[in-house]
């Protein structure tokens, strides 16, 4: 068995991402679903989300409808209570350098432009449709392999520019040292957040309900820290129908 809610993760969450996993972990097995004791924080990504004795984890949208979403079976999505979204929902922040006199998305045609990975919804599909109708896409791109890798790119200037999702925008704002040095330049287009899995063989229903009373019984301190007002659920076909960018 294995279990992952590393999306989200950084030094200052362990401790509230192992408490919650504590409640969703007791609320399983009141309903006679077997978890594992730990969650795997540091296992890589695609070996969680693939394994058989996947019994939760939460995936990018870009994965689960490219490749993940006729193997594993959706959950949920958590509900972050994002400004302009949606319950359930999120988009990115375009982020720029504070000092940066650029007031237009357009006129960053030349810029360099950091992401994540090629494979990830809020950092390369979303800023790749929202410059769609500007009529180019970034050709000096520079890869950072995570989101706050992106934002600190930009502030230390490795790159002008870069789309970070809101989620963890707020939390760069909250922990970076180097946030004051970024500011948002736009907003992409909300879409369906990160999207809670399980295998095919686990009851999806259990799960759900186990996550979302423990979502209502987490401490205060936790779920403000967590950022996590709920879980809703959205349907796969809203997933599917957000497209992808051309292969890069």
């Amino acid at each position: 068995m294995i279990a992952s809610l590393m999306m989200y993760q950084r030094p200052e969450l362990v401790d509230a991402h192992k408490r919650f996993w504590v409640l969703i972990r007791k609320h399983l097995a009141a309903l006679d679903v077997d978890s594992p004791k730990e969650l795997s924080q540091e296992a890589e990504e695609f070996s969680v989300w693939n394994s058989p004795d996947l019994v939760l984890s939460q995936t990018c949208g870009m994965p689960y409808r490219t490749w993940l979403h006729d193997n594993v079976q959706l959950v949920g999505t958590p509900d972050y209570g994002l400004e302009n979204c949606p319950a359930g929902y999120y988009r990115s922040a375009i982020v720029v350098r504070a000092d940066d006199k650029r007031t237009d998305v357009a006129l960053y045609r030349d810029a360099v432009f950091a992401y994540n990975q090629t494979f990830s919804q809020s950092g390369y599909a979303a800023p790749y449709w929202h410059l769609r109708p500007c009529g180019f896409w970034f050709q000096n791109r520079l890869q950072s392999n995570q989101h706050v890798g992106s934002a600190r790119f930009v502030a230390d200037g490795r790159a002008d520019i870069a789309a970070i999702d809101a989620v963890t925008w707020r939390n760069v704002m909250k922990y970076e040292p180097f946030a004051d040095q970024l500011r948002v330049l736009d907003w992409t287009a909300p879409t369906p957040g990160l999207p809670l899995i399980t295998s095919a063989r686990i009851d999806a229903t259990k799960v759900y309900d186990a996550i979302s009373t423990a979502v209502s019984q987490l401490d205060r301190g936790d779920q403000s820290a967590l950022g996590i007002k709920g879980v809703v659920k959205i349907a796969k076909e809203k997933y599917l129908r957000v497209p992808n960018p051309p292969a890069a």
